[in-house]
C-alpha cells in the first residue's frame, strides 16, 4: 500500500520535473481554477497536487501537476491505490491502465508496521521510510484520468517482497529509471514491464529525515550534483 511519500527537492533527478511543472501554463490554469498549489517538497499525502511524469499529446515524456486520488461517488475518500494485478479488469481503472500511465517521483515512500492485537484487530505501529537500495530516487508507477479538466492519479501496488511483508501485505509498484519512458508510452503493454519491478529495498526509520547525518551511509557518501 502507499498512502504517504516524501519528496526531497534537492534530489538532482527531480529538478527538471519540478521546474517543468512550475513553468507550465497548464499549472497556472490549475491554480487559478482549483486553488491548488504544487507540493514538491516534504511529506506528500492524498489530495495533494504534485509533479507527475506523463506523455504529452505527441507521446513524448513530459511533466504535469496532478492531484493524488480518484474521486468516486459514495466512497469515504479518494482512491489512492489500485492493484496492478487486477487494474486491467476494473471498470474504474481499465481505460487508464491501457492508455494513461504515469510515474510519480518520490525520494521514498512511508509504510507503517501492521500487527494483530490480542483481540485479533489490526493496528498500525512504527513508521518506516522505504526506497530502492543505493538510490536517492523512487519512481512510483501510477495511472491517471481527468476529472473535469483536473488530472488525478492513483498509485499501483503489488504483492510485497519478503522484507516488506513483515510490515504490510502490499507495496507500491516501482520501476528503474530506464523503464520510465516504456511505462508511460501509450503504445506499450504495461504487463510486459511488471517483471522489472524493484523489490530490493532499504527500510529505515520513518521520522522526517532532514539531517543528512540521519540518512543511510550510501546516501551520505553519494556525490550530489545540483
Amino acid at each position: 500500500m502507499c498512502t504517504r511519500y516524501f519528496i526531497d527537492e534537492d534530489t538532482p533527478e527531480f529538478n527538471d520535473v519540478i521546474d517543468k511543472v512550475l513553468r507550465s501554463p497548464f499549472y497556472v490554469r490549475i491554480v487559478s481554477e482549483h486553488g491548488n498549489s504544487l507540493h514538491y517538497r516534504g511529506e506528500i499525502k492524498p489530495t495533494d497536487l504534485v509533479p507527475v511524469i506523463a506523455p504529452n499529446k505527441n507521446g513524448n515524456r513530459s511533466a504535469y501537476p496532478m492531484k493524488w486520488g480518484f474521486t468516486v461517488t459514495g466512497s469515504s475518500g479518494p482512491i489512492v491505490n489500485a492493484r496492478s494485478e487486477s487494474a486491467h479488469l476494473k471498470p474504474l481503472f481499465k481505460e487508464s491502465w491501457e492508455k494513461r500511465r504515469c510515474i510519480i517521483p518520490a525520494s521514498w515512500y512511508y509504510e507503517w508496521e501492521h500487527f494483530k492485537t490480542g483481540d485479533g484487530k489490526t493496528k498500525a505501529g512504527s513508521k518506516y521510510m522505504i526506497q530502492p537500495k543505493g538510490s536517492m530516487s523512487t519512481w512510483l508507477c501510477g495511472i491517471y484520468r481527468f476529472e473535469g479538466n483536473l488530472p488525478v492519479f492513483t498509485i499501483l501496488t503489488r504483492e510485497p517482497s519478503d522484507d516488506i511483508a513483515k510490515l504490510h501485505d502490499r507495496m507500491p509498484l516501482m520501476l528503474p529509471p530506464d523503464k520510465i519512458n516504456d511505462w508511460i508510452s501509450p503504445g506499450s503493454d504495461p504487463k510486459d514491464l511488471l517483471s522489472y519491478a524493484i523489490t530490493d529495498l532499504y527500510i529505515g526509520p520513518g521520522n522526517d529525515i532532514k539531517d543528512i547525518n540521519e540518512r543511510p551511509d550510501w546516501w551520505k557518501n553519494t556525490q550530489r550534483i545540483n
